[in-house]
């Protein structure tokens, strides 16, 4: 399968796939006489799998970790049951954090009188040097296996790919 019919089957543009391969989440794919990648069938249930990774909110880390465990015949369904439910407490305080934003731009908005005047609350909030509030951010993984390896969770070692 060419590198365009991969992307439909994956979900995942070309441009994606070919970054995926160059820091080494999927093995280079083999190459036809005139160049043009080849994807066989393990390479798309590998890219289906990152796919699917990604659409979950999972960085590239955690998905080299999950890709190893997937990968592992001796691994421990505890290690991956650990990144996911380390994954899902960070986005409940990504969530958490996000209502919190939209709360504050709510009680601004209702605070501007959206009016053809110049004047506006908004603004004017944003310009004070008042502590700003606290951006969202990813936290980056402490570990390979981010908060659940961090916090002793994890049973097993990594696999080496």
């Amino acid at each position: 399968m060419n590198i365009g019919d991969a992307a439909k089957a994956t979900g995942l543009s070309a441009k994606m796939i070919r970054y995926y391969e160059q820091i080494g989440l999927i093995a280079p794919a083999a190459r036809s006489l005139s160049g043009y990648r080849h994807y066989a069938e393990g390479d798309i249930a590998a890219l289906t799998f990152i796919s699917r990774c990604r659409r979950m909110g999972f960085g590239v880390e955690q998905i080299r970790d999950l890709l190893g465990l997937w990968r592992d015949p001796h691994r421990a369904s505890a290690d991956v049951k650990a990144v996911a439910t380390g994954h899902a407490q960070t986005l409940a305080a990504q969530a958490r954090e996000l209502q919190e934003m939209s709360q504050a731009l709510q009680r601004l908005a209702a605070s501007c009188h959206g009016d053809d005047g110049p004047d506006c609350a908004i603004l004017d909030q944003f310009a004070t040097l008042d502590p700003a509030p606290k951006p969202v951010r990813r936290r980056a993984a402490a570990t390979r296996f981010g908060p659940a390896r961090a916090q002793g969770q994890l049973r097993s070692k990594p696999s080496v790919r």
